[in-house]
C-alpha cells in the first residue's frame, strides 16, 4: 500500500507538468504525442521532486532556478520549454528573462544567418520587452543581436524605442552602442543624424562626431564643430589633446580643404589663433597662407608670408615661415618656366613645316 501511494504521489506532479506542456506546445497533442523529439522535452521521473516543488509554489524564482540547474545536461529544446513554463508563471522576472535570452543567443549565433531560429529569437525579444522595457540590458542585447543580423532599419527603430522607454538617466548606456552602430551602418547621412541627436544630450562627445566627419570627409561640418568647441573657454578635450593640438588640426583641415570649408570665416579664425599662441604662430601663419594658395589667391598668400615674417617672435617660427615662403616662390617660378617651355615648343612646332 505504501508503495502504491508513493507511485501516485510521484506521478501527480508529472501529470500536471505534462498537461501544462500540452498547452505551451500544441504539437504535443494528437498524432504527434509519440514523437521522440517531443517526448524528450517531457519531465522524467527524476524531475518529480522539482515538479512537486513547482506545483506547490510556482511563483518562486529560486525553485525554477534550481530546476534549470538540474536540467543543465538536457537538450536546448527541453531547457527552452522549461524557461517558457517559468516565464509563463512569472513574466516579470528579469533574472529568468536574462538567462533565457542569453542561452538562446549563444545557440542561435552559431547558426546560419538565414535560419528560422533568428526570427524566433527576435520574436522572443519582442515578448520580453513587453515586460522588461525598463531594463537597458535587455534593449542592448536585442540591439546587438539585430546589428549582428545587419538589420539596420530595425536596429534604428529599436534604439529609438529604447530611448523613449528608458529614463534619461540611463540613456548613456544606449547612446554608447547607438553611436557604434552609426559608425558601422555605412550610411553617412544616417550616422550624422544619430550623432547630432547624441550631441543634444551629451555635447562633450563632440570629438567623436568630429572624428567620424573627418573619416567620411565632411570637412565643412567638422571644421565648424571644431571651431565652435575651441571658441568655448571652459571646453576640455575628452581625448587628452591640448588646445594647441586641436587648433593645429583645425588649421590643417582648413588649409588642405579650402574649397569645401564654407561655414566659417577662415581668416578671422586663424588670425585669432595667431594672437592666442604667439610663441607657436609659425605653423598657424603658414596654414593661413596655404589656404590662400589653394584658392589661387597668390598675392594674398605673399602678403600673409610677409606679415608673418615681420611679426613672429621666435627664430624657429621665422624659419618655418621663411622656408614655406621660399618653397612657395620656387614652385611659382618653376611653374612659370615650365609654362614658357611648353609655349616655346608649341611655337617651334608651328614654324617647323616637317613637324
Amino acid at each position: 500500500v505504501a508503495s502504491h501511494q508513493q507511485t501516485n504521489f510521484t506521478a501527480l506532479p508529472l501529470c500536471v507538468a505534462r498537461q501544462s506542456l500540452h498547452r505551451i506546445v500544441p504539437a504535443m497533442s494528437g498524432e504527434n504525442q509519440d514523437d521522440p523529439i517531443l517526448l524528450a522535452i517531457l519531465p522524467t521521473e527524476q524531475d518529480a521532486v522539482y515538479e512537486e516543488e513547482i506545483l506547490r509554489n510556482p511563483y518562486s524564482v529560486r525553485l525554477w532556478l534550481r530546476y534549470l540547474k538540474a536540467k543543465n545536461a538536457s537538450t536546448h529544446k527541453a531547457r527552452n520549454v522549461l524557461f517558457e513554463r517559468a516565464l509563463k508563471a512569472m513574466p516579470g522576472s528579469y533574472k529568468l528573462w536574462h538567462m533565457y535570452l542569453q542561452e538562446r543567443l549563444a545557440v542561435t549565433k552559431e547558426l546560419r544567418i538565414d535560419d528560422n531560429a533568428y526570427t524566433s529569437l527576435n520574436n522572443t525579444f519582442e515578448r520580453a520587452l513587453v515586460y522588461m522595457n525598463k531594463m537597458p540590458r535587455i534593449w542592448l542585447m536585442y540591439a546587438s543581436f539585430l546589428m549582428h543580423q545587419r538589420k539596420f532599419n530595425k536596429v534604428r527603430k529599436t534604439f529609438d524605442l529604447a530611448l523613449q522607454s528608458l529614463p534619461i538617466t540611463q540613456h548613456t548606456k544606449i547612446w554608447k552602442l547607438y553611436t557604434e552602430h552609426a559608425k558601422t551602418c555605412g550610411i553617412p547621412e544616417t550616422a550624422c543624424r544619430i550623432y547630432r541627436r547624441h550631441m543634444q544630450i551629451e555635447p562633450d562627445f563632440v570629438e567623436d562626431f568630429i572624428e567620424y566627419l573627418l573619416k567620411v570627409e565632411r570637412w565643412d561640418e567638422a571644421s565648424k564643430l571644431l571651431a565652435a568647441a575651441l571658441d568655448k573657454a571652459d571646453w576640455q578635450s575628452t581625448k587628452g589633446k591640448s588646445k594647441f593640438d586641436l587648433w593645429m588640426q583645425l588649421c590643417e583641415i582648413i588649409s588642405q580643404h579650402a574649397d569645401e570649408v564654407k561655414s566659417i570665416r577662415v581668416e578671422p579664425v586663424l588670425r585669432g589663433a595667431v594672437k592666442r599662441f604667439k610663441d607657436e604662430s609659425g605653423r598657424l601663419w603658414t596654414s593661413l597662407a596655404d589656404h590662400h594658395i589653394r584658392l589661387g589667391q597668390f598675392e594674398k598668400a605673399r602678403d600673409v608670408f610677409e606679415e608673418a615674417m615681420a611679426t613672429v617672435l621666435t627664430v624657429r617660427d621665422f624659419s618655418v615661415v621663411f622656408d614655406a615662403f621660399t618653397t612657395f616662390e620656387e614652385s611659382i617660378i618653376s611653374h612659370m618656366m615650365e609654362k614658357e617651355e611648353t609655349e616655346g615648343e608649341k611655337e617651334y612646332d608651328e614654324l617647323d613645316p616637317f613637324a
